[in-house]
């Protein structure tokens, strides 16, 4: 595991890198908007990509590197996210495919930076289609706007609401709730099945 920083146009961004004994493409993994890259699901993802073949990156946005809990503007995450996808496809993964994903708010920049990042899939943790109580605040157009294959992965009793599949987007329900805490293994068989077609297709 290697730790490295990249500057973006709003400050250092933070990279923890794993590497996958055979590195047929990369997987970039941002967090949610209070959490760092330590969360049970993002845990469970990297190792599981990792074992499947595929290197990872888990991205800590700037605004959590300065020590800021609120996170930044939506512009201001895009921005550094493609700064970063950048700066690691061409140091750490030259000519590798890159994968775009994260859990909650990071999944939402996945798939908003998807088509400018040159990104070949999007893997999204947790999606936060709709804040609880709060119907008018749809994010359904970030996730359907995604035309690269895209997995989501949801709680069964998700607040945030459930998206749909279609033709390129692959929807598996698992136990439990937006933490996707309750069952990792069964997030991990998803990530894992998922990434073997996706990887197929790579090929």
């Amino acid at each position: 595991m290697t730790r490295v920083e990249v500057e973006t146009p709003y400050g250092a961004a933070r990279a923890e890198l794993h590497s996958a004994a055979e590195g047929r493409a990369a997987l970039l993994l941002g967090h949610g908007a209070g959490g760092g890259f330590e969360a049970e699901d993002l845990v469970c993802a990297a190792r599981t990509a990792t074992a499947a073949g595929v290197h990872v990156a888990l991205v800590e946005q700037p605004y959590r590197v300065a020590g800021r809990r609120a996170p930044a503007p939506a512009r201001q995450l895009d921005a550094c996210w493609l700064a970063v996808a950048e700066d690691l496809g061409q140091r750490w993964f030259p000519e590798l495919p890159l994968i775009f994903g994260g859990r909650s708010s990071g999944a939402r920049v996945a798939c908003r930076t998807a088509e400018a990042g040159g990104a070949s899939a999007v893997l999204c943790l947790a999606f936060p289609l709709r804040p609880p109580g709060k119907p008018d605040k749809d994010r359904g157009d970030e996730l359907f706007s995604v035309e690269v294959p895209t997995l989501v992965v949801q709680g069964e009793s998700d607040p945030f609401g459930e998206p749909e599949p279609s033709t390129n987007r692959e929807v598996v329900l698992v136990p439990g709730d937006h933490s996707l805490r309750a069952d990792t293994g069964t997030v991990s068989r998803a990530v894992a099945e998922w990434l073997g077609r996706i990887l197929r297709l790579l090929d």
